[in-house]
């Protein structure tokens, strides 16, 4: 306390603004959290084209994919749907056209392997969308570990095939789609982000990897287009019951897809739990308290995060490895 006292007031002053400016900081960003996932609307997106125009979903036919294409259907989009497997394409374009008939939506499909990297698919897509206005693009196809593995471990073709689907693709459809877009001065490319992404994650390094370029290439492109009116937004996601991962219980953290995309669509412009990220949107409220708390606790790419990340991992890995020797045996 004596050393203390020996202290110019100025000095105390000084650091007692800059506390004051730290604390006022947090007390602002935590505000519009709040606001941004609980009260703010986003933008509404007939934005993006009136009632007919296009919005294309790679990844469609199953999870959260097939959910944005009925959910966009309900909007009032047409549809352009790509993804692998040409039957569930069929069972879904019916699907949306019976449930809308009469409402004048248009759906196109095409059956298309990210993985395999084709230029005549590309070449094929790029005919598909020449005459079609399309405002949104929805960049949903994605492809994880089967189970965590560890770098060294990693399948080759596993590998390969999570840079080719979420990195690759994502890159040249876009590229495919956004001048469009730019010429018509308007539009909206959502692109599928992930914890993976947000938090170094020991076990799943090539699609956490593949999920941080996203998170930089989409924020890039987002200053790019900004002055042509096309907004780009990564979304960023933690948990959702869908196959990929492999959960089908929901809870306050892990949403069905209905209800994330319902978030997703609702809160388009708003950050959510993305406060400091540009053209980027955590907007399901669960996920968003959970980053905002991350980032001001431990930090996102602490030692202590990874660390927990890994024996997460490492316990989900074990599992799975035990399973599969049950299944084996029965076999």
């Amino acid at each position: 306390m004596e050393i203390l006292s020996q202290i110019p007031n100025s000095v105390c002053g000084f650091f007692a603004i800059i506390g004051l400016l730290f604390l006022g900081r947090k007390v602002v960003s935590y505000v519009r959290l709040l606001l941004s996932l609980f009260f703010l609307s986003g933008n509404n997106l007939r934005k993006y084209g009136p009632k007919g125009t296009y919005a294309m979903v790679t990844g469609a036919s199953d999870g959260l994919g097939k959910e944005y294409a009925i959910q966009l259907a309900q909007k009032g989009f047409s549809l352009i749907l790509v993804s692998r497997t040409a039957s569930k394409l069929e069972t879904l374009s019916t699907e949306i056209s019976q449930k809308y008939v009469g409402s004048g939506i248009q759906i196109k499909t095409m059956a298309m392997d990210f993985s395999e990297n084709r230029e005549e698919d590309y070449a094929s897509l790029e005919a598909l969308i020449e005459d079609l206005d399309i405002g949104i693009l929805v960049n949903n196809v994605g492809q994880s570990h089967s189970i965590p593995v560890p770098f060294i471990l990693t399948p080759q073709k596993e590998m390969m095939d999570i840079i080719g689907i979420n990195v690759t693709a994502t890159l040249r459809v876009t590229k495919i789609v956004a001048p469009g877009m730019a010429r018509r001065k308007r539009g909206l490319i959502l692109t599928m982000g992930s914890f993976g992404g947000l938090l170094p994650t020991p076990l799943l390094a090539t699609y956490s990897g593949s999920k941080a370029f996203l998170q930089q290439w989409s924020t890039a492109l987002g200053g790019e287009l900004k002055s042509s009116n096309v907004d780009v937004q990564l979304v960023i996601s933690y948990l959702v019951t869908t196959a990929m991962s492999k959960i089908r219980k929901t809870s306050l953290l892990i949403p069905n897809p209905r209800n994330f995309v319902r978030s997703v669509l609702s809160k388009i412009g708003r950050s959510g739990g993305a406060q400091n990220m540009a053209y980027t949107s955590t907007p399901f409220w669960g996920h968003g308290l959970m980053q905002w708390w991350l980032e001001n606790t431990f930090g996102l790419g602490a030692a202590y995060v990874v660390e927990k990340n890994r024996q997460m991992h490492e316990s989900i890995r074990k599992r799975a490895l035990k399973k599969a020797e049950r299944d084996a045996k029965r076999n």
